[in-house]
This record gives structure tokens, sequence and C-alpha cells, in this order.
């Protein structure tokens, strides 16, 4: 073995134009599939990371009817559908994959909420203890709520740093009082989230995905949400769960658990939970992108056609050249076999040699790529290692028929070209 890719390499070297010719079609087509899977797999990453955000492993699962998310605002107390119980929430937290479940209510209207004669225009949530955990919200300013704001129906909130700087003008709220649906609140702390996540924003398609353009958001105790909204509703539910890999089977999960628990009559009712899993959404696009880009990928495939074939005519001229070689080591005793794997041998390291060097080109290729067109890149070691024993078995495959050729050459028909 070790003789035959001495003589391979001693081979290549003596031909170094015809070679590198010889190549060229598996360096173009070996470079070109690294790129394309390097961009996928980026671009994959990115909106990733941008639909669920960095770290944040949480699913929302929210009352629907008719398929359609169910609008308190406007529609009222549902019917047939209970309010979750704490017996239920710890349920959901003994589902598989699950960490820490939160109740919430929320509006995403703000036409009663003022400070100061001006009118609020973001979010308001009624929150339990376990919300600001979920989504790893911190206390910046001030304190977070207390048992005895639950226990006492305290009217105090939170807000977050959007509405400080919307609603406060960015002064320090701690203190203010604030009016919601006309009872009046006074604000205790300033949350954020502890590791902030800024989406990856290229083209104005990504800005109206991505981009946060609401005013804030303001949080109240969920126990002091009835006085305000004069009703006790069915909440939604927060999950964290322990990776992005069993979002969606989580979400479906607890929107089962829920549906089954919470709708009266879940047969005959239009009502039903449904997970808002953003791990789905990306997979959706993710599968557009990846579909899109198999194409070229197929494209790029042609060229390692057109380098096989060029091996292949190649090996088939090196054995005509060398013909009077292979008629003397017959002459001495050389089995086919071993004219066989001389050539296959030979075949196999020329097209590995492409397979390397078009890996590396696909890589230069990807990162100039990248910092050129402000596009996300993630290098695939398993394309890598797939590239180079593909381009490998190509030489098999297209230096078999040069190979077979030289290994039944006639050493007495092949001795008389000496």
């Amino acid at each position: 073995m070790f003789e035959n890719i001495r003589l391979a390499f001693q081979g290549i070297w003596g031909h170094k134009m015809r070679s590198v010719l010889t190549m060229l079609g598996i360096i173009i087509g070996i470079a070109a599939i690294i790129t394309i899977v390097s961009t996928i797999k980026g671009t994959n990453e990115q909106i990733k990371e941008n639909l669920i955000g960095a770290g944040n492993n949480v699913v929302t699962v929210q009352l629907n009817q008719g398929g359609y998310q169910y609008d308190m605002t406007w529609s009222g107390i549902p019917a047939g559908v209970r309010t979750i119980t704490e017996e239920t929430r710890k349920d959901l937290e003994k589902l598989s994959g699950v960490e820490k479940v939160s109740l919430y209510c929320a509006r995403n209207y703000s036409e009663l909420v003022y400070y100061q004669n001006t009118e609020f225009n973001g979010e308001v949530y009624g929150i339990d203890e376990n919300y600001l955990n979920v989504y790893g919200y911190q206390v910046k300013t001030g304190r977070g709520f207390t048992e005895n704001d639950y226990r006492n129906f305290r009217k105090v909130v939170l807000v977050d740093t959007t509405a400080v700087t919307n609603l406060f003008g960015g002064e320090n709220p701690v203190g203010a009082s604030i009016e919601i649906q006309g009872d009046v609140f006074t604000v205790v702390g300033v949350v954020a989230l502890s590791e902030e996540f800024v989406p990856t924003i290229n083209s104005i398609n990504d800005y109206w995905m991505y981009a946060d353009t609401s005013s804030g958001s303001i949080y109240l105790p969920l126990s002091t949400w009835p006085t305000v909204y004069r009703f006790d509703e069915p909440q939604n539910v927060a999950i964290k769960v322990k990776n992005t890999d069993v979002m969606t089977s989580a979400g479906k999960d607890a929107a089962d658990l829920l549906t089954e628990r919470q709708i009266l009559d879940p047969e005959n009712s239009d009502f039903d939970y449904r997970s808002q899993d953003m791990l789905e959404q990306a997979q959706q696009l993710q599968s557009m992108s990846e579909s899109t880009n198999a194409q070229l990928i197929w494209i790029a495939s042609i060229s390692l056609l057109v380098g096989g074939i060029g091996v292949m005519n190649i090996m088939l001229v090196s054995v005509t050249e060398r013909t009077s070689e292979i008629g003397l080591k017959k002459a001495i005793g050389a089995k086919k076999r071993r004219i066989l794997f001389q050539f296959l041998t030979e075949a196999a390291v020329l097209t590995s040699l492409g397979g390397i060097i078009g890996v590396a080109s696909g890589i230069g290729l990807a990162q100039l790529i990248s910092q050129m067109m402000q596009i996300p890149v993630a290098i695939d070691v398993g394309a890598i290692a797939i590239s180079v024993v593909f381009s490998m078995l190509i030489g098999v495959i297209f230096g078999l028929l040069p190979a077979v050729k030289a290994a039944n050459l006639n050493p007495i028909e092949a001795l008389r070209r000496v």
C-alpha cells in the first residue's frame, strides 16, 4: 500500500500541470459544496438564534379558538374554559424536558394606561412568582415582587428598561405612580433580561421580522390582575425547557395536557391550547433555506462528475503511457490484483489531494463571502470529512476502468512497446 502511494505521488509530481488540471474539477466541486453548506448552516443558526434568543429556551402555550389565538381584550371570558390551578402548573413542570413553568395574563393594548396624562403604548402583563426567572429577567433598580405583594393584592408594578425610556423619559421611575384601568399603581422596580439579546439584522425584512418596536412592558402581580380587569380569566403558560432541542415536544405535551384539563368538553369545543414554538418557526424558515440551497449543491456536484470524468481520462492516458512498465511488471510475476491496486491508489490519491485543496478553498471562500456580504457562516466538520472521503471514492470509481484495463494487459503485447 505505502509503495503504491509513493508511486502515486511520484507520478503526480512527474506530471504536475496535468495533475493540477485533472484535480481542478474536484477542487471546484468540493469548494462549492463546502461554501454552500457552511453558508446554509450559518444562516440557519442565525435564524434559530434570532427567533429563539440567546439561551432563552421558552415555549409559550396559549388558548386558541378555531385555530387562532383567543383575544381576551375583545372577546371576554371564554365559555367552558377553566383557569389554570397551581396543581396543574406543578404537573406541567413534571413533563419531560421542562425546567420551570410560569402562568401569566397579557394585554397587547394600553388605551387605559397613563403616566402624568401620557398614554402608554406598550404591553401589560399579570405575572406569577416564576415569570421573571423563566424569562431570565433581573431587577436592575428597586425591588421585585414579594410574597406579600401577591397575598395582599398590592397595587404595585415593575417596568422594563424600554418603558423607562418611552414612558418616563429615561428617569428613575421607582416610586412613580401610573394609572391602569382607573386604578393607581406604584412602580417598585425596573427589570431587564440578564443577557440582553440583540438579533442580527442585515435587511429591512430582518428588521420587521426581529426588531422590537413596542414601547415596553409593565408587569403587575397576577393576583391583582382580576381587580384591574374585573374578572378571572384563563392564563397563558410560559415553559422554560432544558434546551432548544426539546422545545417542540415539551410545548406540544403541555398544550395537550392543558386542553385535556382546562377545556370542559374538549371533544365538542372549538377551544384548545397550542404552543407558540419559536423553534418550529425557525425550522420552517430553515427548511425553506435548505430546499433552495439543495439545488445549488446538486449543481455544484456536477463539477465533481466532470472532475471524475477527467480523472478517468487522465488515468487511461497514464495506462497507455506506461504500457511497457505494466508489461515488464507482469513478466516478472506481478499479479493482476497488484497492478489494479496500483492504479486505483494513484487515482484515489489524485482525487484526495483535490478534495483537500477543495476543502481549504471552500473554507477560505466561505470566510471571504462572509466578510464581503455580511452573511454568517458555520464550518461543518462533518461536511469536510464527507467531502474528502467522497473525493477519494470518486477516484476509486472513475479510476476503476483504467485500472482494470491496466491489469488485463497482455504482458507479451505490452513488452513489444518497450
